[in-house]
């Protein structure tokens, strides 16, 4: 009697677990979320707050950026100017706070201005260049206009078909004002073919 009662334990204790199946493991604890500082923080060695004014524009991926803007302006400096400026515009300011600090890097002496300086001398080039142009097209205009009243003024038989000077001279009068307008379309370059504007002025007194 007492091992077939033991049998019968051993049995159902068996199909009890068959039913219910292999067990699952608990679920793992969730892990702790690791926040890394910003490059700001980072590079001056302090603890990175919730709210910090420099992390929305230094992040750590972009270590660079604030390595330069701090070199040349430094990093009370730059916090003191975000404080001050909405956050809207206070991207904008990084941006032109990096830039400054890239040129200013690159030339000691003059920062942006030499660069602002070499752009306007491109654009004095490239304006001599466009009246240069402007005054080919004129001579060529004027040159085209003399051809036409020479083959005006001789005489020539009757002929119903037109001759290839026919041509130039019909259409010399549109090109003339496609010419006379593009006279106007360079910023700073008059008829004449001298160069006036924005770019002749120095940048400093």
């Amino acid at each position: 009697m007492d091992s077939s009662s033991a049998d019968t334990t051993v049995a159902r204790t068996t199909t009890t677990l068959l039913q219910q199946g292999p067990s699952t493991p608990p679920p793992s604890p969730p892990s702790a979320v690791v926040l890394s500082p910003c490059a700001a923080c980072k590079i001056l060695r302090r603890r990175c707050v919730d709210r910090c004014v420099l992390a929305p524009y230094f992040p750590p991926t972009e270590p660079h950026k604030f390595a330069t803007a701090h070199r040349v302006f430094g990093a009370s400096n730059i916090i003191k100017l975000l404080q001050e400026l909405p956050e809207e515009n206070r991207a904008d300011a990084v941006s032109s706070l990096v830039y400054e600090a890239s040129a200013r890097i690159r030339d000691p002496v003059y920062g942006c201005a030499g660069a602002i300086c070499q752009l306007q001398r491109q654009v004095n080039d490239l304006n001599a260049q466009l009246a240069r142009a402007h005054a080919e097209l004129a001579g060529a205009r004027d040159l085209l206009a003399l051809v036409c009243m020479a083959e005006a003024a001789s005489p020539s038989p009757a002929s119903s078909t037109p001759s290839a000077e026919a041509y130039y001279c019909s259409a010399a009068d549109y090109s003339s004002h496609l010419a006379a307008d593009a006279m106007y379309v360079g910023d700073g370059v008059q008829a004449a073919g001298t160069v006036v504007g924005w770019g002749d002025e120095p940048l400093w007194a």
